[in-house]
């Protein structure tokens, strides 16, 4: 497993921004955090507001390499550089999933099976005891 790390200097930068962001989520992010939180989705732990070197993701699974965007109305301004980001993520091995915030509001079960197929998809299964 590769790992990244971000730079000191950018890390006391991006820290206070992805605090904020974790203290005022949108309503997606927050109640598709209701889901994700406390290893609901095959016993993995989920992360939001995750710095991935220069960028903060909307949420993490380290034991999957699986990021989870959510695309409000901003990003269909923002098209070009979620292009430049999600390929900056994909090159350190990441899956991104993108969903739209209404996909949210409207189909959240069907966003969390498609999140769940995923998860099993690339996380090993656990030996027996």
């Amino acid at each position: 497993m590769r790992h990244w790390k971000t730079s000191p200097h950018l890390w006391h930068r991006l820290k206070p921004l992805a605090r904020e962001m974790r203290h005022d989520p949108t309503p997606a992010e927050d109640r598709l955090w209701q889901r994700l939180r406390r290893a609901q989705i095959h016993g993995v732990s989920f992360r939001r507001q995750h710095s991935i070197e220069r960028f903060i993701v909307d949420f993490y699974c380290a034991n999957a390499r699986l990021v989870i965007e959510l695309d409000g109305p901003i990003h269909q301004y923002t098209v070009e550089q979620d292009a430049i980001r999600q390929e900056f993520l994909e090159s350190k091995g990441l899956q991104v999933l993108r969903f739209e915030n209404m996909d949210v509001f409207n189909t959240l079960d069907a966003v969390v099976a498609v999140i769940a197929d995923e998860v099993a998809r690339r996380t090993p299964p656990h030996p027996s005891p």
